[in-house]
């Protein structure tokens, strides 16, 4: 069995730039990073990103697609092709997950079509996973706007592998663990973070908000998962590097701790 590879997103390190996710990588010992694509200038140049992780040794295991509201002109405006070029960007870099978020309401006919296209993308890309995320209502004082479709709950659509976001669980009122349960063997990629249900994405550091998320880490590595557990989280405190690097380094043997206490022996 494979243990988990555990990645450091570059948006962990913001407003520091993607590279400084490589150099905290390389110098905390992370098995590798997430990008987002979208995040900086340098994200969407995927020949430089590779000079980088070949630079820092840090691989590239997963692809954020630029499918957030902020990077929404990133890579042109048809999505499937954002998704394409996401996953030829993930094949170059080496990794093997598109981590994708559904549909906003506008896009009408986008998301008419989404989860048969899902289907299509990870049929096409026998090498690559396509993993919808876990998203939440939009909360406002005048109550909730249902800014998805087919709708912000993958659990229900037939999404063969499934992003896992700690802190969108929170947002929307929900638990990680329940997802977990309900998803089984569709869980294939965890966004290691966390919340405290406020109506804000806050994206916090695991265990310090609703989630039960060393738990959460415990169970889904007990039952064997061989996915990746990427520290997607807001170091926005820091109020410089070292103390950004303490953060990530201190949420890093964290996570090696607890999988290492949850991960079956081998017989």
């Amino acid at each position: 069995m494979n243990v988990p590879q555990v990645l450091l997103s570059t948006t962990s390190v913001f407003p520091e730039a993607s590279t400084s996710a490589f150099e905290l990588s390389a110098s905390l010992g992370y098995d590798g990073v997430e990008l987002m694509v979208g995040v900086d200038s340098l994200s969407v140049d995927i020949d430089a990103i590779a000079k980088l992780a070949d630079y820092h040794g840090v691989p590239v295991r997963s692809v954020h697609a630029p499918t957030l509201l902020v990077t929404q002109g990133t890579w042109g405006n048809d999505s499937w092709e954002k998704l394409r070029r996401s996953g030829e960007a993930v094949r170059q870099l080496g990794g093997d997950v598109v981590v994708v978020h559904p549909p906003f309401r506008w896009q009408r006919d986008y998301g008419k079509t989404f989860v048969d296209g899902i289907a299509t993308l990870n049929a096409d890309f026998d090498d690559v996973k396509f993993c919808v995320e876990n998203m939440y209502p939009w909360r406002t004082p005048a109550g909730n706007i249902q800014a998805y479709l087919p709708g912000w709950d993958p659990t229900d659509f037939a999404y063969e592998h499934l992003t896992l976001d700690l802190s969108h669980a929170s947002t929307s009122q929900r638990q990680s663990m329940d997802f977990v349960h309900a998803w089984g063997s569709r869980l294939a990629h965890v966004h290691l973070t966390d919340g405290k249900g406020s109506l804000k994405d806050e994206h916090l550091l695991p265990g310090e908000g609703d989630q039960s998320a060393w738990d959460v880490l415990a169970e889904i590595c007990s039952r064997g998962f061989e996915g990746h557990i990427v520290l997607e989280v807001s170091t926005r405190r820091a109020r410089s590097r070292a103390e950004r690097e303490a953060l990530l380094g201190e949420s890093l043997e964290n996570i090696r701790r607890t999988m290492s206490a949850a991960v079956p022996e081998k017989g």
